[in-house]
């Protein structure tokens, strides 16, 4: 598995602004994660793109259904303030769309209130090359190829699944996150134990080395960022909210090893769920999570239909 690289300093000549620059989360995302744009895609698939961009030209001025990831955007937007001397969160738009569909993208954006000012629009070239141009600490795609590109290039990065159910109101102050352990926050060390060896040994193994922190996953730079939104909002920056879950199918005592790897990086989360292999998807639907992050085909297809998910292709579970 490659382990996550924090993108290149942007060279800024002001030291202090090089620093806000950093500790800025950036979101770049495609316009079918953001955007209900199956219809259009379905036209894409069948004819091609240029039937396509006649299709998104004729609807310039309907605005797109709200997407998988677009509450998520919207509320990590929220956190950006008025009399903050920067923000702190900058969504970009990162699309294998073309320019003319771009267009649309952009109208339907603002028609949403999405303060979004920056896009890259690549016509079918995959447009991963430019995460690192834009600082991103975060890659939302329907494109799995773009998104196993991403990770292998040290970005956290997802694969939408557009059929997930959208997210629920019933938190509108409050941004909720929820990740898998093992091969999204946390290496998959231990994932390939239990894969080559079975339960047992895995439970022996996470056991022995308890009080050893686990490898970083490619999520960890991502849960950084977010518990720095977090400090903002326990300060009283921000009305925003943000509450983070750990949902793993591990289970004691393997459960120690986890908690113990957030505690050696300073970083909590709010809730852990440690089911040993309990559907998670009831679990979820219970936190409500805006987005929930996994590693696991089967365990991404039950969270979806309950709440908005995506798929990390990493580690041992990459190529199922």
């Amino acid at each position: 598995m490659t382990t996550p690289v924090s993108p290149e300093a942007d060279p800024d000549p002001d030291p202090a602004a090089a620093d806000a620059s950093s500790q800025r989360l950036v979101v770049a995302i495609s316009s079918r994660a953001l955007f209900d744009f199956e219809e259009e895609n379905r036209v894409f698939e069948t004819a091609d793109d240029t039937a396509y961009m006649r299709l998104q030209l004729d609807r310039l001025d309907v605005p797109a259904a709200p997407g998988v990831a677009l509450q998520l955007v919207r509320k990590l937007l929220a956190f950006n303030t008025s009399d903050s001397e920067r923000d702190r969160v900058e969504v970009v738009l990162l699309s294998r769309n073309d320019p003319v569909s771009g267009l649309r993208v952009f109208r339907s954006a603002r028609h949403h209130a999405t303060a979004i000012e920056r896009g890259v629009f690549t016509r079918g070239r995959p447009p991963y090359h430019y995460l690192r141009a834009l600082g991103a600490r975060l890659f939302l795609s329907t494109n799995v190829e773009d998104v196993r590109a991403a990770l292998a290039a040290g970005f956290p990065a997802a694969q939408v699944y557009p059929q997930s159910v959208r997210a629920g109101q019933a938190h509108p102050q409050e941004v909720r996150i929820a990740f898998d352990g093992d091969a999204v926050l946390f290496s998959d060390e231990a994932e390939k134990i239990y894969q080559r060896d079975g339960l047992p040994a895995f439970a022996r193994h996470e056991a022995r080395k308890a009080a050893l922190p686990l490898p970083p996953g490619p999520f960890k730079p991502l849960l950084e960022a977010l518990h720095r939104l977090q400090h903002a909002a326990s300060s009283g920056a921000v009305a925003m909210r943000l509450r983070t879950a750990l949902v793993t199918a591990r289970s004691a005592p393997a459960h120690e090893r986890a908690i113990r790897t957030l505690m050696a990086w300073n970083i909590g989360v709010d809730e852990a769920m440690f089911l040993g292999g309990l559907d998670k998807g009831p679990f979820l639907r219970e936190f409500q999570p805006d987005f929930f992050f996994d590693d696991q085909t089967g365990h991404v297809e039950s969270a979806a239909r309950h709440v908005p998910a995506g798929r990390v292709h990493s580690g041992v579970h990459d190529k199922r």
